[in-house]
């Protein structure tokens, strides 16, 4: 195998290993080897023949003051966010701060790596780019010390707009009367709603002599396509199904709540953080409103009303 020595080293294991052990003079061994006496003096005193360490003995920023680096680690810790939530969370204090900057931080510090959460993840997949106004709807469960509830949960596939409602049974009624609150949240139309092929959303296969299907129905009012997954293939649903699971990892499997009020109100606090203050990687370090507020400027045709109304004021 090669040696691996120092770019600017003069001497070779062999020749260190052979000044070490002769015992000729140090102006003897520098003619014999072709070095200055300095260098035969420098190996003489090792015990070793390997090349000493480069660089500060302890690794340090060249950017980052003691005082950052302690923030930056508190805020890491505390928040557990990936790389570039922290970025975008920590730039407001640390204006000079850079991703490069921030990742050898972490990794100096050992926390580059976030903790794995129990639980299946679901496989990455990319989706394919629509227009604004296609919405991803799905039901989880969660629980507080007073019982179970059920959480209705919307996802714009473009602007990643959240928005969620608990409630203590998810039946027909409440899936539609979910759909018209999406409708009224968001700025813009909605043409394409992609849902699995729960009772909520669409009739059993016994049920299709039925009337219409009221969540059909709903749609048909507003004119929008109405879109099932195919059956047992739950990840075409994806897009709501990852951010089931950050409102889970954010909320419940993180906090104990004593009653249906506290998980509301946390809720309600998290969602408003998500789509006003949060920056996302897939849009390019915007957040869902300023995504929204941009396509508004290119699209206005597909917007029914100014998006302005959606940035949170003094007394919101």
């Amino acid at each position: 195998m090669g040696q691996v020595l120092h770019g600017s080293a003069t001497t070779t294991e062999a020749v260190r290993r052979a000044i070490q052990l002769r015992e000729e003079s140090v102006r003897a061994l520098a003619r014999r080897y072709s070095v200055s006496p300095t260098t035969v003096q420098k190996w003489r005193k090792r015990a070793t023949t390997a090349d000493a360490r480069m660089g500060p003995k302890e690794p340090r920023s060249t950017v980052l003051t003691v005082e950052e680096e302690a923030i930056i680690v508190a805020f890491r810790r505390h928040t557990l966010l990936p790389l570039d939530d922290c970025l975008y969370g920590l730039q407001p204090t640390i204006p000079h701060l850079t991703r490069s900057s921030l990742h050898r931080c972490l990794e100096r510090h050992g926390i580059s790596r976030l903790p794995e959460i129990d639980g299946d993840k679901p496989k990455k997949q990319r989706f394919a780019s629509y227009a604004i106004g296609y919405v991803h709807i799905d039901i989880a469960e969660v629980s507080t010390a007073e019982g179970k509830l059920r959480l209705f949960v919307a996802i714009d596939r473009t602007s990643k707009f959240v928005v969620v409602r608990l409630v203590e049974s998810a039946g027909k009624m409440e899936a539609a009367q979910f759909l018209r609150d999406f409708i009224e949240a968001v700025p813009y139309r909605i043409h394409t709603v992609l849902t699995d092929n729960g009772i909520q959303f669409t009739s059993r296969q016994r049920d299709i002599y039925d009337s219409q299907h009221i969540f059909d129905r709903v749609c048909d009012e507003h004119g929008i396509e109405h879109r099932l997954t195919k059956v047992n293939h739950p990840w075409t649903n994806g897009q709501v199904e990852r951010i089931n699971r950050t409102i889970k990892d954010a909320t419940v499997k993180r906090y104990h709540y004593d009653s249906h009020a506290q998980l509301r109100t946390h809720l309600h606090l998290f969602v408003d953080a998500y789509n006003h203050a949060r920056r996302l990687k897939t849009l390019r370090g915007l957040t869902p409103t300023e995504f929204i507020l941009n396509a508004w400027t290119k699209e206005p045709d597909r917007f029914r009303l100014d998006p302005s109304h959606l940035i949170p004021g003094p007394y919101t």
